[in-house]
């Protein structure tokens, strides 16, 4: 199993902006769908936002949209995840993970290599 990892998590003021990175080691990297999530604490993991290679189409979570962009460096095989404006209830832990199809519906079961994840608080 691939393991993916994650990092740029951690402590920051409402409203700071932040970039998680994800790196993909090898050929995953090149599989069709990739995906951010996060969880926060009691609550199910929730998509954030994905990139589709197939139709080369990015997808963002509605709470998000405006204020998150996803973005990826081939030459370091690296995905990240640019977010402003951030708000105390974006705490959580944030996962990426990648899929060999596209995932229309964005379920976390659906993906098959996953990150450890990272942590981002958000404080107010």
């Amino acid at each position: 199993q691939v393991q993916l990892a994650e990092s740029g998590g951690g402590l920051v003021q409402a409203g700071a902006s932040l970039r998680l990175s994800c790196v993909v080691p090898g050929r995953t990297f090149h599989l069709s769908d990739m995906c951010w999530f996060r969880q926060a604490p009691g609550k199910e993991r929730e998509f954030v936002a994905a990139f589709s290679r197939s139709g080369g189409r990015t997808y963002y979570r509605g709470y998000v949209k405006g204020r998150v962009t996803i973005s990826s460096d081939t030459a370091k095989n690296t995905w990240y995840l640019q977010m402003s404006g951030l708000k105390t209830d974006e705490t959580a832990v944030y996962y990426c993970a990648v899929a060999s199809e596209e995932r229309r519906r964005k379920l976390p079961y659906e993906y098959e290599c996953w990150g450890q994840g990272t942590q981002l608080t958000v404080d107010s």
